[in-house]
């Protein structure tokens, strides 16, 4: 009901709760209790005794009817979870993922104004404090599990994109999954999924952006190396535009993959590359391998020229400082 009433309160213009109590079928007294419960979750509004209720301010946070007000998506966010914390995005969309009596539609999104415990790659620790955007979105595309590298990849151009709409800065994708601006991270992507023979069961991309974060607030392990839109710009953005911009973005970018058109994809990550053409040392696991960054190919796979000429494929794999 409180989301019934945001739609009918226009900012600098006053509305009556008599009318609003009209319109929507209920009393006086159960729109002040809605209008109470706005407040409390950050909306600034006033009343006037002869000229009612008006929308002052609304709250930065990601709340989903903030998102989804004017979210130009066929898809992608019509559905939202939302907490104020999680330990991760990630593990609660792949418990609802896996919880079969639970139907979830295609393009699900689940955000956390902050998370206690989010996780990147190979399990590193993710700091995620007020400010940042941390979300997961769950997908069920029709797809062989061998395009999991193509995904994340997708998901980093639509990020770029997404970050030079709304902010006009430029970055960079360094693969297979993280987004710099000046050599420093803003962005990370961490891709999970259930596959059951050669095909996908879903898929779950945890994205995180340091937007809002000070510098001075990182970790200082990690303080040389990470950035956020807000230090680069030296302006706070608006969580809320970039989100919607980025899945506007994906969606657009997730239905090309969808019908195999990684190809056009492709020619973008290549553009925004922060690797190729680098000298650079790969941690595959079981050991590290040196060479330039010649590649990326239509797997999704960094194509690697080692020093003693040899040209390799590299599936998965760290890029070492």
């Amino acid at each position: 009901m409180a989301n019934d009433i945001l739609k009918y309160l226009k900012e600098k213009k006053y509305i009556s709760g008599e009318v609003l109590a009209r319109i929507l079928g209920i009393s006086r007294v159960a729109v002040w209790k809605q209008i109470q419960k706005l407040k409390n979750m950050g909306y600034k509004i006033t009343s006037d005794q002869n000229l009612g209720y008006c929308l002052v301010s609304r709250p930065d946070l990601l709340l989903p009817q903030e998102i989804q007000r004017g979210l130009s998506t066929e898809y992608i966010g019509k559905e939202i979870d939302y907490f104020p914390e999680l330990k991760s995005t990630n593990t609660t969309a792949k418990e609802k993922a896996l919880y079969k009596a639970e139907r979830i539609d295609e393009g699900k999104l689940i955000i956390a104004e902050r998370q206690s415990a989010g996780k990147g790659r190979l399990g590193r620790e993710w700091f995620s404090p007020a400010g940042g955007i941390w979300l997961s979105i769950i997908l069920y595309p029709q797809l062989f599990p061998s395009y999991i590298s193509r995904i994340t990849l997708t998901t980093a151009v639509a990020l770029v994109q997404a970050i030079k709409a709304c902010t006009q800065i430029e970055s960079q994708i360094k693969w297979p999954n993280d987004v710099l601006i000046n050599e420093k991270k803003v962005c990370g992507i961490l891709t999970e999924m259930s596959t059951e023979l050669d095909m996908i069961n879903w898929v779950v991309i945890g994205i995180g952006i340091n937007a809002n974060i000070n510098i001075c607030d990182f970790p200082e392990d990690i303080q040389k190396n990470s950035t956020s839109l807000k230090e680069t710009s030296g302006k706070e953005v608006s969580r809320v535009k970039l989100l919607q911009t980025f899945l506007k973005e994906f969606e657009k970018y997730y239905e090309k993959l969808k019908k195999k058109e990684f190809s056009s994809i492709l020619k973008e990550c290549k553009f925004f590359s922060h690797t190729l053409g680098k000298k650079i040392r790969v941690d595959i696991g079981e050991k590290i391998i040196k060479g330039e960054a010649i590649d990326i190919n239509e797997s999704g796979a960094l194509i690697l020229k080692k020093e003693d000429g040899e040209s390799i494929e590299i599936i998965s794999g760290t890029i070492l400082k």
